[in-house]
This record gives structure tokens, C-alpha cells and sequence, in this order.
């Protein structure tokens, strides 16, 4: 019983981290993604392209771009 409880524990910590993982890994591929546009779009309005077209191209809303 001891032995069984044990073996269950084991696994379920297992899978929690491994469900941990997936998702932190997830979480983290949209933040990059997120501050990928954000610099992209930061180049863009640098170089003075409208923020209309920053828009267009990023899908960052008008506030954010302004907040560049």
C-alpha cells in the first residue's frame, strides 16, 4: 500500500512538471513573440513609417505603437 502510494506520488509529480514545462515553455514562445513586434514595430517607427502601417504590419494596437 506504502509501496503503490509512493509510485503514484512519483508519477503525478512527473506529469504535473512535465504539464508545468509545456506550459511555461508556451507562455514564454508568446511573450518573445509579443516583444518581437513590439521592437519591430519600434524600427518602424524610427525609420517614419506611419503608425497606421505598423499596425497593418504588426497588429499592435495605435496606443501601443504611440507608447513606442
Amino acid at each position: 500500500l506504502v509501496e503503490g502510494k509512493k509510485e503514484g506520488l512519483a508519477e503525478g509529480e512527473k506529469k504535473g512538471l512535465a504539464k508545468g514545462k509545456k506550459e511555461g515553455l508556451a507562455e514564454g514562445k508568446k511573450e518573445g513573440l509579443a516583444e518581437g513586434k513590439k521592437e519591430i514595430a519600434k524600427n518602424l517607427k524610427d525609420k517614419g513609417m506611419s503608425s497606421q502601417d505598423i499596425r497593418d504590419i504588426t497588429g499592435l494596437s495605435l496606443d501601443e505603437i504611440k507608447g513606442l
